[in-house]
């Protein structure tokens, strides 16, 4: 049951932070040069192969219940900001992410910058598309391997995070245009829910606490999560309501 968890976990994050890369990419790809843009994608998708590569068998031989605890802890850490802001942006207390107002603001800034050409490139094209599928990829990087490493299996993470990559870029090379209409801050939600939710479980088995059922709690946990968040944005929602 946890496998299908943990694909599923790694793919809706993975595919939150490619939509925000794509976003970049098409910008400077549309105003600039789609060659050097291009170029920048594959150079950050190397280094961040080159990262999993060195990082993933140094976890391995990290004892599995020390890897869980520190696992889990740091999954709450980012599970619980993720979720605070979903639940302040499902609140209205916080602005919900406009994927065609970051398109727009890209696509001003790319426009309005220099033009300078190293190696054949055009190097703001070339940079902002590095910068901005390397860093957005370090957080799948660590999902994959965090998730991999903890559940014994970084293939099965990786394959969840490898299909999001599939889709949200055949969809952009398709449609050319930000992806505003996939549903980026539902996901969100869930992302921080699903994060939270295997930080708590991990991080009890890693002090090595025993949950009835093993695997088949974790379902009960995300529940109870996802209730939980749920009650946090109806209080919100009414003392917003109360103080308006």
């Amino acid at each position: 049951m946890s496998a299908v968890f943990l694909v599923l976990s790694a793919f809706l994050a993975s595919a939150v932070e490619m939509v925000e890369a794509l976003t970049i990419v098409l910008a400077v790809g549309v105003t600039r040069d789609w060659r050097s843009a291009l170029i920048g994608v594959g150079a950050a998708t190397l280094a961040l192969g080159a990262v999993v590569a060195a990082l993933g068998p140094a976890l391995t031989l990290v004892p599995i219940d020390a890897l869980r605890l520190v696992v889990g802890a740091l999954l709450l850490v980012f599970g619980l900001q993720w979720l605070r802001k979903a639940i302040l942006r499902a609140s209205g207390y916080k602005a919900l992410h406009d994927e065609d107002e970051a398109y727009a603001r890209e696509l001003a800034e790319a426009r309005a910058a220099g033009r300078e050409e190293r190696a054949g490139l055009d190097w703001y094209a070339f940079t902002l598309s590095f910068k901005g599928v390397f860093l957005e990829g370090l957080e799948v990087a660590f999902i994959v391997l965090t998730f991999g490493s903890a559940q014994g299996s970084i293939p099965l993470a990786a394959a969840g995070a490898g299909g999001a990559l599939v889709l949200v870029g055949a969809v952009g090379v398709a449609v050319r245009a930000p992806l505003s209409r996939v549903p980026e801050n539902t996901l969100k939600f869930a992302v921080g829910i699903m994060l939270t939710s295997f930080g708590i479980f991990w991080t009890i088995e890693g002090v090595g606490g025993h949950w009835p059922g093993d695997d088949a709690a974790l379902p009960v946990v995300i529940v109870f999560v996802a209730a939980t968040s749920a009650l946090f944005v109806s209080l919100l929602r009414r003392r917003k309501l109360a103080l308006a």
